[in-house]
């Protein structure tokens, strides 16, 4: 079986984050993977991002747009955009709000993560 594309490994990593299979995600990434979100500082567990997400919004799903990759062989960038849609903590529902992801990949897993979205000014 031929190995994913860097497409499919970010595809399947968020696929995973949002039905909240932290092992599966977690096979995905590369030793040393660090994520940050808007306002949130630098994470290095699946287990500390969750965490943080649990403060601010009960479920949060990604509509993708689309990808873009740039490099090839062990060090690959991926960028995907769309729009996020999900519930606040209160319940309240939330759609159309902007993200782009930013993935770098080392030898095929993900090595870092980096989001940029607009849930802040929806939630003033």
């Amino acid at each position: 079986m031929p190995a994913a594309s860097s497409e499919e490994v970010v595809r399947n990593f968020l696929e995973a984050m949002e039905a909240r299979d932290l092992s599966r995600a977690e096979c995905l990434l590369d030793e040393g993977f660090t994520v940050v979100f808007p306002g949130s500082g630098e994470m290095t567990r699946l287990s500390e991002l969750t965490a943080w997400a649990a403060s601010r919004y009960r479920v949060v799903r990604k509509r993708i747009a689309a990808f873009d990759t740039c490099g090839e062989g062990k060090y690959v960038t991926v960028v995907c955009h769309g729009e996020l849609d999900g519930e606040w903590l209160d319940g309240t529902p939330f759609s159309g709000v902007r993200f782009i992801d930013r993935f770098e990949l080392r030898h095929g897993r993900i090595a870092r993560q980096q989001v940029w979205n607009d849930l802040a000014l929806e939630r003033n």
